[in-house]
């Protein structure tokens, strides 16, 4: 019976991406205001079932809060409309005159969309506007714990794009879910590029699919507070962002590093803003609870809430709390607070000075979540300088939220729900990946010298030398010469 069911899922993943290469090969022919229209009727239509679309995802999956879900919707909607709207992807982007170049921007063509459980309608609608923007198709993989809410998401979409002109196949997505089948999906020799959104092992198999992939590794981002840091807006922002959604984001703060001068303040401030600090033995115990056996994240505390988790774990955390905070001096694999938890709990470490906040940072990097993000708070612009040069991360945040700060909604980085870790992070870009990441660019270019005119530079930089002279221009380097010999005996 599974046999049967890989293979159906195989068969439709091929159906699918045949019909979208031939909608494809339609987007390619049109213009930019076309590509555009269509581009905004999605991102007008996903606006306006934000609502539905969140509460939809909210109870489907258990994960988050239904109001941040709202606002992770509105951003995947409205505010990546606006900052991709005028962006040229089709045709002649870029027309040097002077140096005689021209860009042209190439669809990749068809796009394999994973869509994670955490982010499951917003991740649809964001994939959709940035493949459409560049003139693709993608077809999409939901997770299977997601896949009532992300279906109707691209409904949502498939509806709008088709009302703007959009061919049938533009957006499409299976339905029969296996293994098989989204292998089948990013292997398929008619899928041009993959965006992979979900776990590790999802990644690291869009990277060995053998088809191009721009994926992302985890989050584990410390966020530093500096002694010169405003400590109580430096918490609100920690707190405010660790808690969005119940820390579904994997650009949230996974640890807060705090200095000798400064952690009796910081912890004051935890407290008052709704953290809640475990003591040795509570921090045992949920310790043992956050990752399984193998190593993984246990995933019955993704997204849930202080209580939820505190009842599983067997603690009594009073109902006000927002945050669990463990205390930590250690940093590996084998010590759960030091790694990704997409949950509302944070590490807490302290060290003497900047130089020591550097250096552990790194190692927690280094352990996980190398090339994502991390966050500074501090009024030392030198300090901040010292961390931009060294860290392992595509994002360094300073007095900004990790999770808002790093998509670009509070600060001027691109929107974007994809974002990459760079060549050190495992991922092929450090870009908030958006439509210029989608298409490729030919260029067009004019001779402006020749093969005789490259010989005569070369050959004037080597005057005097032992190099052998080019026949073809001996009597205008003897000229040269002589030249140069009169004007040093004036």
């Amino acid at each position: 019976m599974e046999l049967d069911k890989d293979l159906r899922s195989v068969q439709e993943v091929r159906n699918l991406v045949s019909e979208a290469k031939n909608a494809q090969t339609e987007l390619a022919t049109f213009s930019q205001q076309k590509i555009d229209d269509i581009v905004k009727a999605v991102a007008d239509a996903a606006y306006a079932h934000r609502n539905e679309l969140a509460k939809m995802a909210n109870e489907e999956t258990g994960f988050g809060i239904y109001e941040d879900k709202i606002l992770k919707n509105a951003f995947a909607s409205k505010y990546v409309y606006e900052s991709i709207k005028d962006m040229k992807t089709v045709g002649v982007i870029h027309d040097d005159t002077e140096k005689k170049v021209t860009e042209i921007a190439v669809p990749v063509g068809v796009i394999a969309g994973l869509v994670p459980s955490t982010n499951p309608t917003s991740t649809v609608i964001y994939k959709s506007l940035i493949a459409l923007k560049a003139g693709n198709s993608i077809v999409f993989s939901p997770h299977p714990n997601a896949l009532k809410s992300i279906l109707a998401a691209i409904k949502i979409v498939q509806e709008a794009a088709g009302s703007a002109g959009a061919p049938k196949g533009s957006v499409s997505a299976m339905t029969t879910l296996t293994m098989q089948g989204t292998q089948e999906l990013m292997s398929n020799k008619d899928t041009n590029l993959i965006l992979a959104t979900g776990g590790n092992a999802m990644v690291r198999a869009a990277y060995s699919s053998g088809t191009p992939a721009i994926g992302v590794g985890p989050g584990n981002g410390p966020a530093y507070i500096e002694r010169s840091a405003n400590i109580e807006k430096a918490v609100k922002n920690i707190i405010g962002s660790k808690t969005f959604d119940n820390g579904t984001v994997c650009a949230s703060e996974q640890s807060i590093i705090a200095e000798k001068v400064n952690v009796s303040a910081i912890k004051e401030e935890l407290k008052k803003q709704g953290a809640y600090i475990l003591n040795k033995e509570e921090s045992d115990k949920l310790s043992k609870f956050i990752l399984r056996a193998n190593g993984t994240m246990n995933p019955q505390i993704v997204g849930r809430s202080v209580q939820h988790i505190a009842k599983l774990a067997g603690l009594s955390i009073p109902s006000d709390r927002r945050l669990i905070v463990a205390e930590e001096t250690q940093v590996g694999p084998k010590y759960p607070y030091s790694r990704e938890k997409l949950a509302p709990i944070i590490a807490l470490y302290t060290v003497e000075n900047w130089q020591e906040a550097c250096d552990l940072s790194i190692e927690i990097l280094n352990g996980e979540g190398a090339g994502h993000t991390m966050n500074i708070h501090t009024e030392n612009k030198n300090v901040v300088h010292e961390f931009g040069l060294r860290k392992p991360v595509s994002r360094l945040l300073v007095n900004a939220d990790g999770t808002l700060g790093g998509i670009g909604a509070t600060t001027n980085l691109m929107p974007a729900l994809t974002l990459g870790c760079g060549a050190v992070g495992g991922s092929s870009t450090g870009d908030n990946i958006n439509p210029k990441n989608l298409f490729d660019i030919r260029r067009v270019a004019y001779g402006v010298s020749e093969l005789s005119d490259l010989r005569k530079k070369e050959s004037q930089t080597e005057i005097g030398s032992d190099n052998i002279i080019d026949s073809e221009n001996k009597d205008e380097l003897v000229d040269a010469l002589v030249t140069q010999v009169l004007a040093r005996l004036q």
